[in-house]
């Protein structure tokens, strides 16, 4: 018997000042904000990794803030993807998992690597690259301990349990629209980011067992509203994509994949947040997709 995947809707980012006395109540402390967003998303972006390295400290208390069965996705260092553009990056890499990142636990999700505009396919370049990324959290702490000073002192070294991870790239030039790219992604099984906007590729290939989508916005990046027929179109998607279908409309690099009998577990992110509009339209589509309830109910009917 088919079964379904976790359909988890959420936002990117929770920290900002636009969305105080709108989607935040008035009066609510910045420290309560994470733990209301948690109590009505099941999963969130941390963006706070991309710009600059966290203290195990951080991790710890996006932790024990957010309810069981809560589940947060991380982007990967600027530093790795933009800086130095996927070459020499084992040190980097080995200083972003020593970080904190374990101190997760359960509630770490897909690890999301973001690339510049102007960054092209290089085949040596991203096979060497995708071959580094940690399979589970027992990889993980082993690459961890490779870390250089610069996290001496301030690191996480430490698991309370092997666990697999899951990684997810969003590309952003023409020259990923290649049919080597999706082949390769499918070879280290990570997931191709379908991001909506019109600033870069939309590509809806299965390249791993979970989907990750980015909605930033198809008219205006990061600002962009989505309204009711939009919503309906995702929410087809997302239940297409949860029973290990491919939506009929799936824009694709190669033909579609076989159906997976197990469905697939599905991410989605709301990056609208100019105009405070993200945690609205991520309550639209979560409502239309049946996935209203909070991250502690998926645990209390487990």
């Amino acid at each position: 018997m088919a079964r379904s995947g976790t359909i988890r809707i959420g936002i990117s980012g929770w920290t900002y000042a636009g969305w105080r006395g709108v989607f935040y109540p008035r009066g609510l402390p910045a420290r309560r904000e994470l733990a209301y967003a948690a109590e009505r998303f099941r999963s969130i972006e941390i963006n706070g990794t991309f710009y600059r390295m966290q203290r195990p400290e951080n991790f710890a208390e996006w932790h024990d803030q957010t309810p069981d069965g809560f589940v947060f996705a991380v982007k990967g260092p600027r530093f790795i993807t933009h800086m130095k553009k996927l070459r020499d990056v084992e040190v980097p890499l080995a200083n972003f998992l020593a970080s904190g990142l374990l101190r997760l636990r359960a509630k770490l999700g897909p690890i999301l690597w973001q690339f510049p505009p102007r960054m092209r396919f290089n085949r040596d370049i991203w096979d060497a690259f995708l071959a580094l990324l940690p399979k589970d959290t027992g990889q993980a702490l082993e690459l961890a301990r490779h870390h250089d000073p610069r996290v001496e002192g301030r690191n996480w070294l430490a698991i309370d349990a092997k666990r697999p991870m899951r990684h997810a790239v969003e590309i952003r030039h023409e020259s990923f629209r290649s049919p080597e790219f999706i082949a390769l992604l499918r070879r280290h099984d990570v997931a191709l980011v379908c991001a909506d906007t019109v600033e870069w590729p939309l590509l809806m290939d299965l390249t791993a067992d979970f989907v990750y989508c980015r909605l930033h916005g198809s008219e205006v990046l990061y600002t962009s509203g989505y309204e009711d027929e939009a919503l309906d179109r995702w929410a087809a998607r997302v239940e297409a994509w949860a029973q290990g279908h491919e939506p009929s409309d799936a824009i694709r690099v190669l033909p579609p994949t076989k159906p997976r009998r197990a469905g697939r577990d599905v991410f989605v992110y709301f990056d609208n947040d100019a105009k405070v509009r993200a945690p609205f339209d991520a309550a639209g589509l979560a409502e239309r997709v049946g996935r209203v309830a909070s991250a502690r109910d998926l645990v209390e009917s487990a």
